[in-house]
């Protein structure tokens, strides 16, 4: 079974599915989306056709084409429950998907592309500016995430094996380190990303290991 992943190199939640696609070891095959030439293809009406909300990523199935990265990974679970991206346990099973939503709800939508648009174009912000409020809320963000791993954290953010936080995880110390922000409070936060970075599947949905990667930007970086 092959999966069709509209995608773009530098999109979290992007990043996001193609790490729950490793770690399953499914085959899929690429549909970039630039989201930036153009005046950004996910806004082009062939593109709106398939994603009526003009983000990425959206997933073909066989089943039908799905979109939002946290209603994928949950497809893909039931759809290939081996290996599992969730915990046996109830309980773990939740903490889990409430550390996943933390970075997706919470999160990641202060500092997605549209928002640093809005702020950049209607708002008149400087870059200065900008990174004061990309630190502040992903160090907002990032904050609880730390003190729960406290309590959760084990080889993992949430056991032994990655799971759902792990995968949403990643993908926002990415954006943080792209954007130089300070991650010396968070030394789990750190060693999580470390270690995750350790694996192949991580390895392979990394941004730089995509075929649309810019070769430019992240030199610039």
């Amino acid at each position: 079974m092959e999966y069709t992943l509209y995608s773009y190199w530098r999109s979290s939640a992007a990043y996001r599915v193609r790490i729950a696609l490793a770690l399953k070891g499914l085959s899929y095959r690429t549909e970039p989306v630039h989201l930036v030439k153009h005046g950004g293809e996910q806004h082009s009406q062939q593109y709106t056709a398939l994603n009526a909300s003009g983000l990425v990523p959206t997933l073909g199935t066989p089943d039908g084409v799905l979109r939002q990265s946290l209603a994928i990974m949950e497809y893909l679970e039931e759809r290939h429950p081996a290996p599992a991206l969730l915990p046996c346990q109830p309980l773990k099973r939740a903490q889990s998907r409430a550390l996943a939503l933390d970075i997706c709800c919470e999160t990641h939508p202060l500092n997605n592309l549209r928002v640093q648009q809005y702020l950049t174009k209607n708002l008149g912000i400087n870059d200065t500016e900008k990174h004061r409020w990309m630190t502040h809320w992903m160090h907002k963000g990032f904050v609880p995430i730390e003190q729960q791993l406290a309590e959760t954290g084990g080889v993992f953010a949430v056991g032994d094996t990655p799971t759902f936080a792990d995968i949403c995880l990643i993908p926002q110390v990415y954006n943080a380190k792209r954007f130089n922000i300070s991650m010396e409070r968070f030394p789990r936060i750190t060693e999580i990303w470390s270690r995750c970075n350790e694996l192949e599947a991580f390895k392979q949905a990394a941004p730089e290991a995509q075929n649309d990667a810019e070769p430019l930007l992240l030199k610039a970086q």
